[in-house]
């Protein structure tokens, strides 16, 4: 293993691994145009052109760091695999991309906007329109929050499979309010809901006197890649009933992310 190519510091095993992902995203050749999300050992192996005990080596690796699921003789990627794209959208062309969209929606609705990314049981900011500060604490890109008491966060959370939700919300998950959901199951019921209706509120949960609400962004692959909120305080926003929300803050809201998605759709 570390065979070198294309000089001494290319790690063959790295390549190799890489390799592996990426053959659960690509289509054999000859195929019917459908990319199943199982494969066998087998069928990694002539993906990624791989003999079968390197392959094998290689699946249980990456089954062992959480990044693939093993069923019966069967493989499948993990939502951790997610993560590896993390740090190019949060440095890179994401936020470059949203943040005119979100100053848009911003002045449309005359209040701050701010965009996610998630990060294990964390939503961290990619973006930010400001208008007011709304929060006791400063929020910028890089700010983290927990991912259960945040409207962006639960959209996160709503589009992932069941055992990872259960994985992301295991207790203790600290009360941050008095208004705060804390019980696993109970979120478990929000999340369902918000998956079902597409978008998400979070009132005083966070912090109190506060209402955001989100929608999700998702990749052309089908996977939400980033969530979007208005966030309300006291004064500006928590007198609008919850029948105008939709309306006021939800629609624009999910205006801009379409406008996201068909951008990401050209970039493939």
């Amino acid at each position: 293993m570390g065979a070198t190519s294309g000089g001494g510091e290319y790690v063959q095993s790295l390549a190799r691994g890489l390799k592996v992902i990426r053959a659960f995203g690509r289509e054999p050749e000859g195929g019917d145009g459908q990319v199943r999300a199982e494969l066998s050992l087998t069928e990694v192996a002539d993906r990624a052109g791989l003999s079968r005990a390197t392959a094998r080596r290689l699946l249980l690796t990456l089954a062992e760091m959480g990044y693939l699921s093993q069923r019966g003789r069967g493989f499948e990627l993990t939502p951790k695999v997610l993560e590896l794209g993390y740090s190019y959208f949060a440095s890179a062309d994401l936020p470059q991309l949203i943040q005119p969209v979100i100053e848009g929606v911003s002045a449309q609705v005359g209040e701050s906007v701010s965009a996610s990314a998630l990060d294990g049981g964390e939503i961290v900011y990619i973006a930010r329109a400001h208008i007011r500060r709304i929060m006791r604490i400063n929020i910028s890109a890089g700010t983290r929050l927990p991912a259960y008491a945040t409207s962006m966060g639960r959209v996160h959370l709503a589009h992932l499979p069941a055992e990872e939700q259960r994985h992301r919300l295991e207790p203790p998950l600290p009360a941050l309010t008095d208004h705060t959901l804390t019980d696993p199951e109970e979120l478990l019921r929000r999340l369902e809901l918000v998956r079902e209706q597409g978008w998400s509120m979070v009132e005083h949960e966070l912090e109190l006197g506060l209402r955001s609400v989100a929608v999700p962004v998702f990749a052309p692959e089908g996977h939400v890649v980033a969530a979007l909120n208005v966030a309300l305080g006291m004064a500006n926003g928590l007198d609008v009933v919850e029948e105008d929300v939709e309306g006021r803050f939800v629609e624009p809201l999910r205006a801009a992310a379409d406008e996201i998605q068909q951008v990401l759709g050209q970039q493939r």
